[in-house]
């Protein structure tokens, strides 16, 4: 039932190519709960569509408040918060330093805080297999180089020798706006290849030498689905809402390990938080951890009245409620939604930065 919500919140989030908006005003959410707000509020949001349909699905439980969050990429959500057009922003990667100086440039310290952790899948289209794919890093680097062109290719061939693969040829889907997922995915593949990582590099923009652009996680997801023998990375949420099959992924411990929730969160596992809890999850070394993995935050100034947020007070409040609902009752929606919740340790560092943002000086609370 939730899969269904979240798949329908997705979607809301960007048919209008990302740019339009969707919210609630006192609907419940699929548990059949509701969150009291405390208080009418409209906050607006943007950024990261590989957490889009969690915070649609959290607006939709919270009553008495208007969530707006347009899904335009990670990127294009940090200028946002940047110049001033939205009371938070959404980003997958953590703030560079250049970011964290433009956003203080608002009038107050720019804070990022770590919400939950998504699987990054390597998903395909191609016609009569089903399952049991395995691809490691470096072959999924030469699809993505362009140097392995078709299905049945000896590389491919080499890691599923008990699997029929056709010479269908390979369609590369890649992401064409500025995007956290891509971070997240070319982040695994420069720490396990270094041709691609001398060649591509890693990061929210990177000059692909082939394929085909698609933008958001819900247009390669579309790609994909079109395209019979393409191969494309999407958010999990998205995969499994156009029904996907993705492969299991080699992990630094040598395991091919399939994205779970299970193997999601144990790629957190002894991840080390820096005191501006800007966590990066690259090429985790757990036996048990899927190997793409990702992170996200919301990012917002420390004091949001000061910042100048477009809101004003109220929406420094709405935006503070949020966070707490989202860091509290909110992390039971993640496992439901095949997203996982962060560790304890990190949990808790992000509910006391949460607990620090201001209005003019004073605590918002939540």
């Amino acid at each position: 039932m939730i899969k269904n919500k979240i798949g329908a919140l997705a979607g809301c989030a960007l048919l209008a190519g990302g740019l339009g908006a969707c919210g609630s005003s006192g609907s419940s959410s699929s548990s059949g709960t509701t969150a009291s707000s405390g208080g009418s509020a409209t906050i607006s949001g943007a950024g990261s569509t590989f957490a889009a349909p969690v915070y649609q699905q959290w607006a939709s439980a919270l009553s008495s408040m208007t969530v707006n969050y347009q899904a335009v990429g990670s990127g294009a959500g940090i200028t946002a918060i940047e110049n001033k057009t939205v009371d938070f922003g959404a980003s997958d990667p953590p703030l560079k330093p250049a970011d964290e100086t433009a956003i203080a440039k608002n009038g107050s310290p720019a804070v990022q805080i770590p919400m939950f952790l998504g699987a990054i899948t390597v998903s395909y289209n191609l016609p009569g297999v089903a399952t049991g794919m395995k691809l490691d890093g470096k072959a999924i680097a030469d699809i993505y180089l362009g140097k392995v062109k078709t299905w049945n290719d000896a590389e491919i061939k080499a890691l599923n020798p008990g699997l029929s693969l056709p010479s269908t040829a390979i369609t590369v889907i890649h992401r064409s706006d500025s995007s956290g997922t891509t971070s997240g995915f070319t982040g695994f593949l420069a720490a396990v290849d270094p041709e691609f990582k001398s060649k591509v590099g890693e990061g929210k923009d990177v000059p692909w030498p082939t394929g085909t652009g698609a933008k958001g996680n819900a247009g390669v997801a579309g790609s994909v689905q079109q395209t019979a023998g393409a191969v494309g990375y999407v958010e999990q949420a998205y995969a499994l809402q156009h029904n996907f099959t993705y492969a299991a992924v080699k992990n630094a411990a040598g395991s091919f390990v399939a994205p779970t929730l299970a193997s999601t969160s144990a790629a957190a596992e002894g991840l080390k938080v820096p005191a501006n809890l800007g966590i990066k999850i690259k090429n985790p070394t757990g036996a048990t951890a899927y190997p793409i993995t990702s992170q996200t935050f919301i990012v917002v100034n420390k004091d949001l009245c000061k910042a100048g947020v477009p809101g004003g007070e109220g929406a420094a409040k709405g935006v503070a409620k949020f966070l707490t609902y989202g860091l509290g009752e909110g992390q039971s929606v993640l496992s439901q939604a095949d997203y996982a919740t962060l560790p304890a340790a990190i949990l808790a560092k992000s509910k006391e930065a949460a607990a620090g943002l201001q209005c003019n000086g004073a605590a918002l609370g939540g």
